[in-house]
């Protein structure tokens, strides 16, 4: 379910579901939501069913009842894009979880930062913490770890024959870590591992180092 991850002296556990969870700092990482997705494409007729909507919140509810996290940070892309019907389960659903949260704005988070700081949750456009950049764009920056979203990175596994299968995973380079989209729906897109790179794929509810 957890696979633990040491980086830099501190400790980590990276959860089936993507979320990244820092012990000493009781800190929860949750990259690409993209809520609001499933409405959005259902407007212009997608057929997702609606079943879909309440998915994200349910992990984000099994996530955080077994880290029991002190606070809760979102690397971007926590909306998928302009306000719809879902924004009314995300109000419900904040007024419900007793504990801070931020969100470190992405690319797709264009609702206005009042409608977030309205709930109480923070906006910023990154955060710095013992050494660690935590962001929604993958960058390197001297100095720093880098902890990032965005790419919604996945590794390709090939069978003995022609089969194959496309799983999300945690993509690690020497100094950055791409974490999984944690939204429904999101795409991924296929990461090339170098030799100095460390892959950890999600698969059946496991996380399996590649």
């Amino acid at each position: 379910m957890v696979h633990p991850l040491q980086i830099r002296g501190q400790h980590f556990d990276m959860h089936f579901s993507g979320v990244l969870f820092w012990k000493e700092a009781g800190l929860l990482f949750v990259s690409d939501l993209h809520l609001g997705k499933v409405s959005h494409f259902r407007k212009y007729g997608a057929a997702i069913p609606t079943a879909a909507i309440p998915g994200n919140f349910d992990h984000l509810d099994e996530c955080i009842s077994h880290f029991s996290p002190s606070g809760i940070c979102f690397l971007g892309d926590l909306f998928h894009s302009y306000l719809n019907s879902e924004w009314q389960l995300f109000e419900a659903w904040v007024q419900k979880i007793r504990c801070r949260m931020v969100l470190v704005t992405g690319n797709h988070d264009i609702i206005s930062p009042h409608k977030y700081e309205a709930l109480g949750i923070r906006v910023v456009p990154e955060i710095v913490m013992e050494g660690f950049l935590f962001t929604h764009h993958p960058e390197e920056r001297k100095g720093y770890f880098t902890v990032s979203g965005h790419i919604h990175p996945a590794v390709r596994i090939r069978g003995k024959g022609r089969q194959s299968l496309r799983l999300p995973c945690f993509f690690m380079s020497t100094d950055q870590l791409i974490l999984p989209a944690f939204g429904s729906f999101t795409g991924m897109h296929t990461m090339e591992k170098m030799a100095e790179d460390e892959v950890f794929a999600i698969a059946d509810r496991q996380i399996i180092k590649i």
